[in-house]
């Protein structure tokens, strides 16, 4: 008995390879089963298998010191590069419309938050590590952490009580962190928020517009005819004629009286109204709970996916769709953004046609494209493990930045999430297969995130309690809800008051800014609006690479 009990505390307790896979699997899997625990609607989720982390280590637990630090940064690059795979499709045209705008606000709450930061460096002394630090748990973005503690091991190899230190000023504000910005948003949305408005609740760069054919000119031109006329892009998706619904084709002659369905760009339908002779705004055909399968019903439509990879990164127009089978192709969902389905368009894996024509031609556009639910099950691990590469490969490059002496680096947390958007992004034109369910992409974003966060914990929870009780702890929980709290209020009462964005805008772009999904979760509650987490998910890369950047070249400054 006595040697089985020996054995067990040795597994638990001596350091090795396999007592530290041991003890990282024990802490995220309690971190886990406590992160389920809920007050109200308030939960630490994943971030609990930080504190488990640190709770171990203070009762003594020790691990292998290189693998809990190889699990930290594999376990941080695999969660960056994931999640830069995954909003890469939708990044760039989300920046069209209303994205740029998001994105903008989110910048200047961060320049107010890094204002802030500076004047209480100077007012209470504390070391800029451990206010950047304050900042990560303040705004719950941990890889901020992880790039400061990168650039003080890249730039100071002896300092390692600085770099546990800035974990357990994290570790210390990550809680009001969370809930400070629940609070925050709970006094903007009672100082009277302005309600949406808009009908529209999703980003597009495909806009949906009726004209009515009443320039003459126009009259017995074909369609094909008609697109010479013009350097704008759009589609003419349907003809209503004598109240039959027509579907176009390049010889499809227009009459007048003909009202047209047209998909464009927004910033195109005033030129496009003076084309045709008048607008028909009585329908809006923007609002998401349009029933197009009911409109269609005298027509054959089906969605249908790209799964074909010969047809990965291939222009749409080089396959003659509509010349060729007389079909189409009315709207292009690619990771919830519709597009604009243009003739340049760069078609990906996973893309979503809806396309309107003949069974007959539906059949065979659907073997074309692929349309196989099967082939996107298989993971492309070689695009995958290849930009792994090239990421912790840029991230490495020191950049020189006039004025500074220490070149500044992009790190693990930076490098590999500027490839993995420009993969997700330009991947296919490269005809790389970058494509990846999203349960395949979720689960390498959580595993990513839990091994970083247990391998944290456990790395700088030694001091912890000390430090909370009787140290800095409680001046820099004080800092840290001053920042979590300040610059939310005058960036939600700016894009509200000034700005005039509704609160569901204003709302899911400071949870994005603020990487804050428990406070999203609040926002859509309150708002019952997709707005809230559109405006999230555009400001969240954005955002999280400025910090990530920031977060290093300020230090190097105070160094």
């Amino acid at each position: 008995m006595n040697e089985v009990i020996e054995w067990f505390r040795a597994m638990l307790l001596e350091p090795s390879s396999t007592q530290t896979i041991i003890i990282l699997s024990l802490v995220s899997g309690i971190g886990l089963l406590l992160g389920k625990l809920r007050l109200g609607r308030i939960s630490l989720g994943v971030t609990f298998v930080f504190f488990v982390g640190i709770l171990a280590a203070h009762f003594g637990v020790v691990t292998q010191a290189e693998l809990t630090s190889f699990a930290q940064s594999f376990g941080l690059v695999l969660f960056v590069y994931a999640l830069g795979v995954e909003v890469g499709p939708s990044f760039f045209p989300s920046l069209r419309s209303r994205g740029i705008v998001y994105n903008l606000h989110g910048l200047g709450m961060i320049i107010i938050t890094y204002i802030l930061i500076l004047g209480l460096h100077y007012w209470t002394d504390i070391s800029m590590p451990n206010m950047l630090g304050i900042m990560s748990g303040a705004v719950t973005n941990t890889p901020v952490l992880a790039a400061v503690q990168s650039t003080l091991q890249s730039t100071c190899p002896e300092a390692t009580d600085m770099v546990a230190e800035a974990a357990m000023a994290t570790a210390v504000t990550y809680p009001l962190g969370i809930v400070g910005v629940i609070l925050a948003l709970a006094l903007l949305n009672g100082l009277g928020a302005r309600k949406s408005t808009k009908s529209k609740e999703e980003f597009r760069t495909a806009y949906v517009a009726e004209f009515e054919v009443i320039n003459a000119a126009l009259f017995g031109h074909t369609v094909r005819e008609l697109v010479a006329m013009t350097d704008k892009h759009f589609i003419i998706s349907r003809v209503w004629r004598n109240e039959e619904l027509i579907l176009p084709t390049s010889q499809t002659q227009l009459q007048e009286r003909d009202h047209l369905l047209i998909l464009c760009h927004e910033e195109d339908l005033k030129h496009l109204e003076a084309l045709f002779g008048r607008r028909d705004d009585k329908q809006d055909w923007n609002r998401p709970d349009i029933n197009w399968d009911a409109i269609d019903a005298k027509l054959n439509s089906k969605r249908i996916i790209v799964t074909n990879p010969k047809l990965n990164g291939v222009k749409l127009q080089a396959l003659k769709l509509r010349n060729k089978y007389s079909i189409n192709i009315t709207r292009i969902d690619r990771a919830g953004i519709e597009l604009l389905p243009s003739p340049d368009l760069y078609l990906q894996t996973g893309d979503r046609l809806t396309i309107v024509g003949e069974s007959v031609a539906l059949s065979q556009v659907s073997k074309l494209l692929g349309n196989s639910i099967e082939m996107l099950d298989k993971p492309n691990l070689i695009s995958f493990f290849f930009g792994l590469f090239v990421g912790c490969l840029i991230g490495s490059i020191p950049l020189y930045i006039p004025g500074m002496s220490i070149p500044v680096r992009l790190g693990l947390a930076g490098g590999p999430i500027i490839v993995g958007i420009l993969m997700g992004a330009f991947g296919p034109r490269l005809h790389l297969a970058t494509y990846m369910t999203n349960s395949a992409t979720q689960l390498i974003k959580q595993l990513g995130i839990i091994i970083y966060l247990a391998g944290l914990g456990l790395s700088s929870g030694a001091g912890f309690v000390d430090t909370l009780l009787h140290g800095a702890g409680l001046q820099w929980l004080i800092v840290g809800f001053a920042i979590t709290v300040v610059p939310t209020l005058i960036s939600g009462f700016l894009s509200m008051k000034i700005f005039r964005q509704s609160f569901s805008e204003a709302s899911g772009m400071i949870c994005g800014t603020m990487a804050n999904p428990f406070a999203l979760d609040y926002a859509v509650e309150q708002t019952k609006s997709r707005t809230c987490s559109v405006a999230y998910a555009t400001v969240y890369p954005v955002a999280m690479f400025i910090r990530i950047i920031s977060a290093q070249i300020l230090l190097l400054f105070f160094l």
